[in-house]
């Protein structure tokens, strides 16, 4: 069950004018998080900002056991929540509740892990990245972003044995275009025997094309949808996503419940 809880800001990175990792000292919240999984943070004490935003868990930071005390958060200062999370100094407390969400489901080797992430999409790709280690898993991270500048955190990645794949839309690191340029590219002469199981956060558009990617070369695909959230509970619809029905037509789901783990082969993109 998700637990709310006053969350001391024990750590404030910061990776360029806009972007930043903040740590939460949130034990309850951290022994339960699986990959996938994310929570409903309130940046201020104030009445305004009113609504608390969603964010998936970045990391599950650790004590110096081993034991899990807190999580971390990739932040994007672009709104008023979001410009006091880049703010806030070590001390502070926000309010978070979680986890909250569907998670991702783990394969098991010799099934290897295609990781797509566009821009702040790379948000739950850490805590899958370490479970599928800990199972013998191979991965591998689609990593794209505008400039080279905005690829962050790859040191984590690389700590994990993740072989990179990297994209910048400007050419200044890695292939020059979008990411799903080069995973398609892989998928292509990737042996159809090989199991693959590819998994992708990011903006909707980039989504939508890796899931039709994974459909065309016959791959299953799961995507983390990012949906404008108001609770995070499911009382207020304003996260539906549209999905096949099991008889035709469609019905709408709620993908802070039924997600934000999908099958992307299930949602309606157009």
């Amino acid at each position: 069950m998700p637990v709310d809880v006053a969350a001391e800001v024990m750590t404030n990175q910061q990776l360029s004018a806009d972007y930043n990792v903040l740590g939460l000292r949130a034990p309850e919240i951290a022994r339960a998080a699986v990959p996938g999984q994310f929570v409903m943070i309130k940046a201020g004490l104030a009445h305004d900002p009113l609504l608390r935003r969603p964010f998936s868990v970045f990391e599950i930071l650790r004590d110096d056991a081993g034991a899990p005390s807190g999580l971390s958060l990739l932040n994007k200062r672009i709104g008023p929540s979001t410009a006091l999370l880049f703010g806030a100094r070590p001390g502070q407390q926000v309010f978070c509740l979680g986890p909250l969400g569907r998670p991702f489901s783990l394969v098991e080797a010799p099934t290897e892990a295609w990781m797509v992430a566009g821009g702040v999409g790379l948000a739950p790709f850490v805590t899958l990245a370490e479970a599928l280690r800990a199972r013998g898993v191979r991965s591998t991270l689609f990593y794209g972003a505008r400039r080279a500048e905005e690829l962050f955190c790859r040191n984590l990645f690389q700590a994990l044995d993740v072989e990179l794949v990297l994209t910048t839309e400007d050419g200044s690191t890695g292939v020059r275009g979008r990411v799903t340029g080069p995973l398609e590219q892989r998928l292509a002469s990737h042996p159809r025997a090989d199991p693959v199981m590819l998994y992708a956060c990011g903006p909707e558009g980039m989504l939508a094309a890796t899931a039709k990617i994974a459909m065309r070369y016959e791959r299953r695909c799961q995507v983390s949808v990012e949906r404008v959230m108001g609770c995070g509970l499911g009382g207020c619809y304003s996260c539906v996503v549209k999905m096949r029905a099991e008889h035709g037509g469609f019905h709408h789901v709620r993908s802070c419940l039924s997600g934000p783990v999908l099958a992307g082969d299930q949602i309606l993109w157009d």
